[in-house]
């Protein structure tokens, strides 16, 4: 699956960043998420160095590098969770900082793998807690019948149909998973946001969990996502860009195909790897280092 792109982007140097052309050279709709030279600095340290990201509708974005490259915090400017100490984050044209938060993140969608829910509610309910953006559960009363409907449908394609009165506690970490892909749906969000959605999960899970964004995507071709890992071996095939980050900074972004290349994603990570595609999903192994 492949989508819009920008122009053919030049061929780069390792280490230096694609250029990323400027959004009057792509005339069109507001951008669904705009981050533009964001710096971020916390206790002296500096965890994002000017970067920038455009998302636009129906783009599937990755965000690869290794740990502590400064993914997640990305993320969570985007997510308007943390916010920049230099530069600017828009979400669909709301500026960070000029809005009301409560509003802005009704906008997206926020996945997180170590999200806090404890109590034991249903999945059914889990996905209804959407709809307030709390760890409560939604009163029957106050849910609609088209929402309830709403969350059996998304339970269903992201592959929970039959689980809807499992307890949260008894569901693999998997099914938690998904289970928090159809909760952050529930607000029909133009940008769903995905920190590391495949941790802690064994083969059979993260094939599924791969297989439900897939669908998820082609199901709904408008919303953008922005997905974190540091594994290439996660990313769906339906990943249309990426950027690779390393030490705060970008150092590669554009059309996927042509930023997860051998040759920039060893740079990223500082070690010599063979990238290769099969089926549309990407793999990497490391390359022999002659010791000679």
């Amino acid at each position: 699956m492949s989508g819009p792109s920008p122009a053919a982007l030049p061929a780069t140097a390792p280490g230096r960043e694609l250029p990323h052309p400027p959004d009057t050279a792509r005339p069109g709709p507001v951008p669904v998420v705009r981050a533009d030279e964001v710096s971020l600095v916390r206790d002296g340290k500096v965890l994002l160095d000017a970067v920038s990201l455009t998302v636009r509708a129906g783009e599937h974005w990755a965000l690869l590098g290794a740990n502590g490259a400064g993914k997640s915090t990305l993320l969570g400017c985007l997510g308007a969770v943390t916010h920049p100490s230099a530069g600017t984050v828009e979400v669909l044209g709301r500026r960070l900082g000029r809005v009301d938060l409560r509003e802005l993140r009704t906008l997206l969608g926020h996945v997180d793998p170590r999200h806090p829910l404890r109590s034991p509610l249903t999945v059914r309910q889990v996905v209804l807690t959407g709809l307030t953006n709390s760890v409560e559960p939604v009163p029957r009363r106050r849910a609609t019948e088209e929402q309830r409907e709403s969350a059996e449908r998304l339970l269903k394609m992201l592959g929970m149909g039959g689980k809807e009165s499992s307890r949260w506690p008894a569901l693999s970490q998997g099914e938690r998973g998904r289970t928090l892909i159809a909760r952050a749906l529930m607000p029909r969000p133009r940008l769903l946001l995905l920190d590391e959605p495949a941790t802690g999960l064994d083969l059979a899970a993260r094939e599924q969990l791969l297989d439900s964004l897939d669908t998820l995507r082609e199901e709904n071709p408008e919303p953008a996502t922005v997905l974190v890992t540091h594994h290439l071996e996660e990313l769906p095939a339906s990943t249309t860009h990426a950027m690779l980050m390393r030490g705060g900074r970008c150092v590669a972004s554009g059309p996927a195909d042509e930023v997860l290349t051998t040759e920039r994603v060893s740079d990223c990570f500082g070690h010599p790897v063979r990238i290769s595609r099969t089926d549309g999903r990407w793999a990497a192994r490391a390359r022999r280092v002659s010791r000679d």
